[in-house]
């Protein structure tokens, strides 16, 4: 899929996205609004009711105007012409409020007009089992004649509850979007995996039709007759065959490399191996690249528990991939320095070397399927970004750990720890 196909999917599904949301949050608000205004017409009518009863039980007649005011979105204050019993009041507002369908808790006070305060009454829970509260205070009114008061503490709670089918549509909204965020993070890592397999076989195709053209050309050359009485171009050709025939080798062992590390299982055939042997061994194994280059190896070998159970094939392999990574991204004389120490995690071996160094975002990454480092203006490095991948796959199957520190035009730095057997 084009890259351009996939940023107008992307836009389209991101705007649907927030339009669908835009349209929840209001339809969310415009139902919340409708079971706010459907709360206080029903606090308001139950509240009425109990004024006209108040009104009855005192024998006073009620006043012309509407006795419920609303002070504030919670709190109600109704106006009464005498004094109220607490518990008569309480018992009439259960009364009105379940008639109601009210089914929020609540609290109410009554106004002592003798002493110009406002005589707290009670903590009703009328929807939950929550303990009665007994050391709040309800707010005065300015009027000063005989009233009560009514708060609703969990009003907006009580609304909420209320909601079942648009809290429900919200987390199904929520779920929707983090599907999407998820499937759009799945399609761009594919479309990225998807370039990289194609560079890495496009890369593929280029090492490999280079040493098979070369030795195709140097069998023909071999093919002539006259060339053994030119013993010099003789050894020669046999030469580039060789090292063509060497380097085809590598390129091959790189990707069933990649074979390897799909595997959840590598495979591993563990013996009681010396590292500092394995070490050696991987030196040899880069003595004609080193000396390709004019390089050196130099060996502190300290460490005293060096005998570990591990697989020494891929130890070696891990080790020849730091080294010649080491001789590849050095533009001078490769100097590497490799050395071993006793740690309480155990064996500790660093790869130092001279090289171009890395920069602190790619040393995240190095260690990532198929990725290579950009290495400016030096374009004779080959690989197919597999090598440091596969010691890190290595040292983790052997429970142990790597790390890098480099910095660019100083060279490099790789900490390979491995655990002694228990």
């Amino acid at each position: 899929m084009k890259t351009s196909t996939i940023r107008y999917i992307i836009i389209l599904a991101a705007l649907s996205i927030i339009g669908i949301t835009i349209t929840q949050i209001y339809w969310i608000r415009r139902a919340f609004d409708l079971k706010e205004a459907e709360f206080e017409r029903s606090v308001n009518t139950a509240l009425y009711n109990v004024a006209q009863k108040v009104y009855d039980i005192s024998k006073t007649p009620p006043p012309a105007n509407n006795p419920v005011k609303q002070l504030s979105t919670n709190y109600f204050v109704v106006m009464v012409n005498s004094e109220i019993d607490a518990g008569i009041l309480e018992f009439l507002l259960r009364s009105e409020f379940e008639k109601r369908n009210v089914v929020a808790d609540f609290e109410y006070g009554v106004y002592d007009c003798s002493n110009e305060r406002m005589v707290y009454g009670d903590y009703v829970p009328l929807k939950t089992a929550k303990e009665k509260i007994t050391t709040m205070k309800l707010p005065q009114w300015a009027n000063k004649g005989y009233y009560f008061g009514v708060q609703f503490p969990n009003r907006e709670a009580h609304l909420m509850n209320q909601m079942g089918i648009w809290v429900f549509s919200s987390i199904v909204l929520v779920l929707v979007i983090i599907f999407f965020a998820y499937t759009l993070f799945v399609i761009l890592k594919q479309k990225r995996l998807s370039e990289i397999q194609k560079d890495f076989i496009n890369n593929m195709t280029h090492e490999f039709k280079t040493p098979i053209s070369t030795i195709a050309v140097s069998t023909e050359v071999l093919k002539d007759p006259a060339i053994v009485h030119q013993p010099e171009r003789l050894l020669n050709y046999a030469t580039i065959i060789e090292k063509e025939n060497t380097r085809l080798r590598q390129q091959v062992e790189r990707v069933l490399q990649v074979a390897r590390l799909d595997k959840e299982d590598i495979g591993l055939k563990k013996e009681t191996v010396d590292m500092h042997q394995v070490i050696h061994d991987a030196i040899k194994n880069t003595a004609l690249a080193l000396q390709a280059k004019h390089g050196q190896v130099a060996c502190e070998l300290n460490a005293l528990r060096h005998e570990l159970l591990l697989d020494k094939l891929h130890l070696t392999n891990v080790l020849y991939n730091l080294i010649d990574n080491a001789i590849n991204y050095c533009t001078t004389t490769p100097e590497i320095v490799i050395s071993t120490t006793d740690s309480p995690q155990g064996l500790r071996i660093d790869v130092r070397d001279n090289g171009m160094g890395i920069s602190p975002e790619n040393q995240k990454r190095v260690f990532q399927k198929f990725y290579r480092v950009h290495t400016g203006n030096v374009h004779d490095v080959k690989g197919f970004g597999l090598g440091l991948c596969y010691v890190k796959t290595i040292i983790v199957a052997h429970r142990g750990d790597i790390k890098v520190a480099s910095e660019l035009g100083k060279g490099s730095r790789f900490t390979i720890t491995l655990p002694h057997e228990k």
